[in-house]
């Protein structure tokens, strides 16, 4: 497939379903594109389409069905836009792009050949919960014993906005801007491999009565 060209290839490309809920069209909204004038379409669609089916199939869909709606806040970067954000890294919060390879920028592999694709979620069920609380990490351990299919994690202050992400060679970190800031667990700590339901009991407490 070649990386569209007209409205028409784009209106095509933006159809293509990568799971039940998401198509590709709900990936390539930027901020930095608008502002800047730089189309957000991949380099190479096809790596970027298999890298969104994963992380739409094995990691958003999931969580979607468990706690309701997805919003997505940012996902799919082009090179180009990448490049711009790091560039204006104060305004923009962008890291570089060879950073970004298999995350943000699905569309090209990462320096060992994996292919990847991360997005920046809020999850709108669970807002009055943290609102209440503000437990991120309720959320957090659920996803981690709960979606396998998850390579890393890292949470914002406002709306528990998250970026998340699936990786051919999955990583399963857990990091946070929110308090307590810093590393939740990475493989060698010893709490990555533990149950962790008792930190997300009262969470699935409340979505089990609004359910009733």
């Amino acid at each position: 497939m070649k990386r569209p060209a007209s409205v028409k290839t784009l209106e095509e490309f933006g159809r293509i379903q990568l799971s039940p809920s998401f198509f590709m069209r709900d990936f390539l909204y930027s901020e930095i594109s608008q502002l800047e004038g730089i189309p957000n379409i991949p380099d190479n669609p096809e790596v970027a389409i298999r890298a969104g089916e994963q992380l739409c199939q094995q990691v958003l869909e999931p969580i979607q069905k468990r706690f309701g709606r997805i919003c997505i806040r940012s996902a799919f970067r082009s090179q180009a836009v990448n490049a711009r954000g790091a560039e204006n890294k104060n305004q923009y919060n962008c890291s570089s792009n060879e950073s970004n390879f298999s995350h943000h920028i699905w569309d090209i592999p990462d320096e060992n050949g994996h292919i990847g694709a991360m997005a920046c979620i809020v999850v709108t069920g669970f807002l009055p919960y943290y609102e209440r609380t503000g437990d991120w990490q309720a959320l957090a351990w659920w996803i981690h014993d709960n979606i396998p299919g998850y390579s890393s994690m890292y949470f914002f202050p406002k709306m528990a906005a998250f970026n998340i992400g699936w990786h051919e060679a999955p990583k399963k970190t857990i990091n946070s801007y929110v308090a307590p800031k810093g590393c939740l667990t990475k493989p060698g700590m010893t709490n990555h491999a533990l149950d962790h339901s008792p930190a997300y009991a009262e969470l699935e407490a409340c979505f089990k009565e609004q359910r009733l």
